[in-house]
């Protein structure tokens, strides 16, 4: 049976059309993995390897990948073999050993298929990776093997993918029929706002990242890119204000792991730079330029606390301006600055992946706090993350739509102060506060005159404050026309 690909036809490299192997290279380039299979004296040769097809899997594509396996039941063996960054060796592993289950009371909605039914929601267990129920381990031919050989830079998993591939033997039973099985379409609204407004600010980097994608998920706005359909925003600017490890277990509970967070931070700190990357944060910060940024930045801020010229860059613009750069970096810049005498940390993405990868990098960026802070006296402050354009792939947006559907209602103060309202001689008197010191003072019969004045200052900067505001005001102004004692709440 000869492979054929219903989907990401033209990132799939076919070696043999009737070959009954396929080669996941996750993270890492296919042509890397490749040459270093040959490298090793695996015999590629279209005529004589038993390898169909190689392809890499990053996490969003397994919809297409189980539908591609579906179509070409030949396929009998997968071997991944590349840098699992984003877990999907794993939900693929479980996928096949453990199944899926549904997810009750979801807010995720697919489009009703062509027939009238409606495709459900579905967890791989074990994970936090959703997919429609459309596609189920028990539909695949009997048995589907699938073993994790390891990183492609590493020599051991190299030389296993050989030693798997010599003691391969294809299934001898019977085929059976291809399956072509519908990729569903999410039922996809946002609603209209500024797409450049948009600011979050949380104590801890969890909350920010949550809080983060309700706000893609509800006000994002499709576009297209090369790369398929996304919903996205610009400029969006996050501040954590204590940022510190997440909780192990939320971290779990979202598809992310302790041990993931720390390998990350060790090569987001590293100058190394493995031979199947283009590039990587830390050899931008501390070698791509001839020189140690880091060291530079902790010099300055070690002579003057307050330098204000601690910026470090990793943008080339050389080398990622040109037409045939392959690989730039999303994180183009960070900024250090003691602020209330705390180290602070500015950094600016041109773009920013935020369902997979802006919490990561938010663990990269705190290691890089930590470590200048260390190095300089100062205790770590806050962070700020600026995403010039920041997107969720529509083909997750049902994995978005689990975690916005999760936001509750949580009372914090308002940074800017508060108000204090009473009634005094005709008049609606109403204190701007900070601290127990009344700032301003405003006075009027109308609450709408003052809902106006106070807007005008812009003294509000918390939604549920405005409201509630909004609230006491047109109590105070019924109270004054009822001549009834007016109590704040």
């Amino acid at each position: 049976m000869e492979f054929i690909p219903l989907y990401c036809r033209d990132q799939l490299k076919v070696l043999n059309s009737n070959g009954t192997v396929g080669i996941i290279t996750l993270w890492s380039g296919v042509e890397y993995v490749i040459k270093r299979l040959k490298g090793a004296g695996i015999d590629l040769n279209p005529e004589r390897t038993p390898v169909a097809v190689v392809g890499t899997l990053y996490g969003n594509g397994l919809r297409e990948l189980l539908r591609n396996l579906l179509y070409n039941p030949q396929i009998d063996f997968l071997i991944l073999c590349g840098r699992n960054r984003s877990g999907s060796a794993e939900q693929l592993i479980a996928f096949f050993e453990k199944g899926i289950e549904p997810v009750q009371n979801s807010s995720v909605q697919y489009e009703p298929l062509p027939d009238g039914s409606k495709p459900g929601v579905a967890r791989i267990i074990g994970t936090s990776r959703i997919l429609d129920d459309l596609v189920r381990p028990e539909m695949f031919r009997k048995p589907l093997k699938v073993v994790f050989a390891g990183e492609a830079q590493d020599d051991k998993a190299i030389y296993f993918v050989r030693k798997l591939l010599e003691e391969y033997k294809p299934e001898n039973s019977s085929l059976p029929p291809r399956l072509r099985v519908p990729l569903p379409s999410m039922r996809v609204t946002w609603y209209p706002s500024n797409p450049r407004m948009h600011s979050i600010w949380a104590k801890d980097p969890l909350t920010a990242w949550k809080d983060l994608i309700h706000t893609l998920y509800h006000f994002g706005r499709p576009v297209r890119l090369k790369k398929g359909p996304r919903r996205e925003l610009q400029n969006v600017k996050v501040v954590v204000e204590d940022p510190a490890p997440v909780d192990p277990e939320e971290l779990s509970k979202y598809g992310f792991s302790v041990e993931t967070m720390k390998k990350y931070q060790r090569e987001f700190l590293s100058e190394l730079l493995p031979e199947d990357t283009t590039y990587t944060y830390g050899n931008r910060i501390r070698a791509h330029f001839g020189f140690d940024q880091i060291e530079k930045v902790t010099k300055r801020l070690r002579k003057d606390s307050e330098d204000r010229k601690s910026y470090v860059v990793l943008w080339d613009p050389r080398r990622d301006l040109s037409e045939t750069a392959s690989g730039r970096p999303c994180l183009v810049s960070i900024f250090f600055r003691k602020f209330e005498e705390k180290l602070t940390l500015t950094a600016t993405f041109r773009t920013h992946n935020a369902l997979d990868a802006w919490l990561v990098n938010f663990y990269g960026l705190m290691a890089l706090r930590d470590l200048v802070a260390s190095n300089t006296d100062l205790p770590g402050g806050a962070i700020t993350i600026i995403s010039h354009s920041i997107s969720i792939d529509e083909m997750e947006i049902d994995r978005a739509a689990i975690i916005a559907g999760e936001k509750e209602f949580r009372y914090r103060l308002d940074p800017m102060g508060y108000f204090r309202i009473s009634i005094d001689n005709g008049e609606i008197i109403v204190e701007y506060r900070a601290d127990d010191v009344t700032l301003k003072t405003y006075r009027g019969k109308k609450a709408a005159r003052l809902q106006h004045e106070i807007a005008r200052d812009g003294v509000v900067s918390e939604i549920s404050h405005a409201i509630y505001l909004g609230r006491q005001l047109e109590r105070a102004e019924r109270c004054l026309k009822d001549g009834t004692p007016f109590v704040q709440d």
